[in-house]
């Protein structure tokens, strides 16, 4: 049967990759886009369809003219962000969730994506090596609103049978795209700011652990995760992903390598330090790697060679 793809949200950072992913392996005819406004730039032949996650009768009329296989919501607002507009953080995150669940089981959609984070871990979970199971007691409304969704996820695989899948992202780290409203963004925007001005004001104390991955490894995890036999799969809630985890300290070191005039400083009281030091240092994505063969391919090193190689290219 032809796979044909629905994608919602997905002008951020993960959705603009992810979907150029799907359409190198579907088609551009089988994956339609949809965000709450277009794109910058649609390249020919891309099907786009602006839609807002929490208008109910638009999903369903985009799901009627296309007849998707599989959803993949990305429609979020993120930690930083979110504690700006706290109730509005929880009704996109909540409410475009379960639209999009109550659509799948009515209209029999085959696999869904909706990707959770390691904010729904707080100030008791283990920090080393947190584990799939533990205390999970988030302190931010993105944290909070992603564990609830962990548990709809689980609810309604086993209550209606919908085949859900989902990871934990750490902190995302990729070129093509700018920081957009995160507690792990500083990762992102360190990199810019090398190439742009030589220096760096990091919002994250220079010894704030927190596990990140690059894009290609999540973009390329996210789909072999859907293309998993589903007999494999142990866990409906969302599965831990764990790829580097370093410090501000330490990513600006390996920037000093490539750049030896690029200067690290590092800001007081900034609101995502608290935040980001409820996250885990590092994660245990062991049931990732048995059940589906999860297995991250870039380090530290080979991670900051490619971003700034192509940010060169970019932003010159």
């Amino acid at each position: 049967m032809k796979e044909c793809i629905l994608m919602i949200g997905a002008n951020g950072q993960i959705g603009s990759e992810l979907a150029a992913a799907l359409r190198l392996k579907f088609g551009n005819e089988n994956v339609i886009t949809s965000d709450i406004r277009e794109p910058k730039e649609i390249a020919s032949g891309e099907i786009f369809e602006t839609l807002n996650v929490l208008d109910k009768e638009a999903i369903r009329a985009l799901i009627q003219k296309y007849k998707p296989t599989q959803i993949y919501l990305l429609a979020a607002m993120l930690s930083a962000t979110g504690e700006k507009y706290p109730m509005k953080a929880w009704d996109l995150n909540m409410n475009g969730l379960l639209n999009v669940l109550d659509l799948a089981v009515e209209f029999g959609i085959k696999k869904i994506f909706w990707p959770s984070s390691i904010a729904v871990f707080g100030p008791h979970s283990p920090k080393e090596q947190t584990p799939q199971y533990c205390v999970m007691d988030p302190n931010s409304i993105y944290g909070i609103s992603k564990l609830a969704g962990e548990r709809l996820c689980e609810y309604y695989h086993e209550k209606y049978g919908l085949d859900i899948r989902s990871v934990r992202y750490p902190g995302i780290i990729s070129w093509r795209t700018e920081p957009g409203g995160g507690t792990t963004d500083y990762a992102v925007h360190i990199f810019f700011e090398a190439i742009r001005q030589g220096k760096y004001t990091s919002f994250l104390s220079e010894n704030t652990e927190l596990p990140m991955l690059y894009m290609d490894d999540a973009v390329r995890g996210t789909i072999e995760l859907m293309d998993a036999d589903p007999s494999k799969l142990s866990i409906r809630s969302s599965y831990n992903l764990a790829g580097i985890s370093f410090t501000p300290k330490e990513i600006a070191e390996e920037i000093k390598k490539i750049l030896p005039n690029f200067e690290i400083s590092y800001s007081e009281n900034d609101p995502r330090q608290s935040i980001a030091d409820s996250w885990p240092k590092s994660i245990d994505d062991s049931e990732a790697r048995n059940d589906w063969g999860w297995a991250p391919t870039f380090d530290l090193t080979g991670m900051t060679k490619d971003m700034l190689d192509n940010l060169k290219i970019k932003l010159n």
